[in-house]
């Protein structure tokens, strides 16, 4: 590989850099709120788009029940793939085109995809719309070099990562669509992520009996019975703290209490109260574990309450992502890339949040998490108002990304 492919790739980015931008805006433009995860629209549209380009985007729609029990409402996920000569690896590239619903407080309109003063405001414009838009102009730099390239890419543009992923990577991997050697999945244009926290979610139902106001001894007080749950949930906070793990970027774990939902007027005893929780688990904890640990606690905290009822449903279990043999490889290429696209050394740590791209992990897959954002989740907005990614990062993914498979891909 010569220096003069290198700058041909960083000059082919530069040039084609603001049909990346528009290209970017029309996949921003799309919602795909999630819930309710209507999400097949987006899908069927980046394969036209695909398409317009040469390319050819395969639809793998999840079966509309297998959806529907899930709690969405459509998932088309996509790849599409790009074979070269043989010998080489096979590197797919996966972000997620799912997002959660904007909420209040928007300046810019949320689906504008507005570019005002170097940056690009929209959901999802930094997580992680935004790499689909890194990833196929990367892929499209690489091939139009012209030069011989040996083994393949996949970009896998999948639909549930809100969800947990598991009707997307985890859908394509289960169904034996895919099989890379080799990962990259959307990111920060300044950290490689290597690991993350698993994540276990709960549904807690409490069940009680409804009384008049007046007499409320007739009734057995549900939401009285969860507050003794909630009290148990975060009494255990500081014995969480105590644990450490010794993976950089990552510090303790975490557990909170979402969502409550219950009663049904004020003058009467609540007889039913839905709490939704969260529980991150460093890299260290078992899952499992973890889970029957969490479970005896809201047992134990209302065991004696007559009347109450309990019922502890699992919305998620994901597992954390570990470093496996092969994504040093990938994280000393980005690195390299790193340092000479954007003149600083690109960290590599783990991350608190939880990502889909545990899923390929979880098949024996090295995955590191790397695209276009800012240094941080905060700066970006990511899941707030204004969403926002500087124009400067992007640019800067897209070359890394681009030189990073040229490493690996070249003959």
């Amino acid at each position: 590989m010569t220096m003069n492919a290198q700058e041909k790739l960083v000059d082919w980015i530069d040039a084609h850099f603001d049909e990346q931008v528009a290209f970017l805006q029309e996949v921003i433009r799309i919602p795909t709120d999630t819930p309710p995860g209507n999400n097949a629209p987006h899908a069927d549209a980046v394969a036209s788009m695909v398409e317009a380009l040469g390319w050819r985007a395969e639809k793998h729609a999840v079966p509309a029940q297998a959806v529907r029990d899930y709690g969405m409402e459509s998932i088309t996920n996509l790849i599409v793939r790009r074979p070269y000569a043989a010998g080489g690896p096979t590197i797919a590239l996966n972000a997620h085109g799912d997002v959660v619903p904007p909420g209040d407080g928007w300046v810019h309109p949320p689906y504008g995809a507005v570019v005002e003063d170097g940056f690009i405001y929209g959901r999802a414009a930094a997580v992680s719309k935004s790499d689909f838009s890194t990833y196929i102009f990367a892929v499209r730099a690489l091939e139009a070099l012209g030069v011989p390239l040996k083994g393949g890419l996949e970009l896998h543009f999948t639909y549930d990562e809100e969800f947990g992923g598991l009707l997307g990577p985890g859908w394509l991997l289960e169904k034996k669509l895919t099989k890379p050697d080799f990962v990259i999945a959307a990111g920060f244009s300044y950290n490689i992520v290597t690991a993350h926290n698993a994540c276990l979610q709960l549904e807690v139902t409490v069940h009680g009996k409804s009384g008049h106001g007046a007499m409320p001894e007739t009734g057995h007080d549900a939401l009285q019975a969860a507050t003794r749950i909630l009290n148990a949930i975060y009494g255990q906070l500081p014995e969480l703290k105590k644990i450490k793990s010794n993976v950089a970027g990552i510090d303790s774990p975490t557990m909170l209490v979402g969502r409550i939902d219950g009663g049904t007027n004020t003058n009467v005893v609540p007889g039913k109260v839905v709490l939704k929780m969260d529980r991150r688990m460093i890299p260290e904890e078992d899952p499992v574990a973890v889970e029957a640990q969490v479970r005896a606690l809201i047992e134990d905290a209302v065991r004696d309450e007559p009347g109450i009822r309990v019922e502890i449903r699992r919305l998620l279990l994901s597992h954390a992502l570990r470093p496996l043999p092969g994504s040093d490889k990938l994280v000393a290429s980005l690195q390299k890339n790193g340092r000479q696209v954007i003149g600083e050394e690109i960290t590599a740590q783990g991350t608190p949040l939880y990502a889909d791209a545990r899923l390929y992990g979880e098949h024996g897959i090295p995955a590191v998490l790397y695209g276009a954002g800012p240094r941080t989740v905060p700066e970006s907005n990511a899941k707030k108002a204004d969403e926002r990614l500087a124009l400067e990062d992007l640019r800067k993914a897209t070359k890394v990304v681009a030189l990073t498979l040229l490493d690996f891909l070249a003959v």
